[in-house]
């Protein structure tokens, strides 16, 4: 169920019936949620050049950088 909201799903009757179809319903959305979630997150190494920069140009971060690897970027590239 917690799968299901965070992933914003249902999960079907007849999936809940069958504890085999539970499981493969589970593997999947778990590895749907895994992929997607970590890939759109700046990485370690953008974050502190950002904070870096931030420090450096008396400025902060805006706050959706941190959740968006592209605009992490391009917030990064506008303030070199």
């Amino acid at each position: 169920r917690a799968l299901a909201l965070r992933n914003q799903t249902l999960l079907p009757w007849e999936v809940q019936q069958d504890r085999r179809s539970l499981s493969a319903w589970i593997d999947s959305q778990a590895k749907l949620t895994s992929a997607t979630a970590l890939d759109s997150l700046p990485s370690s190494k953008q974050v502190a050049f950002a904070e870096r920069l931030a420090r450096i140009k008396h400025r902060a971060v805006p706050d959706e950088c941190f959740r968006d690897k592209g605009l992490m970027s391009k917030w990064i590239d506008g303030n070199k």
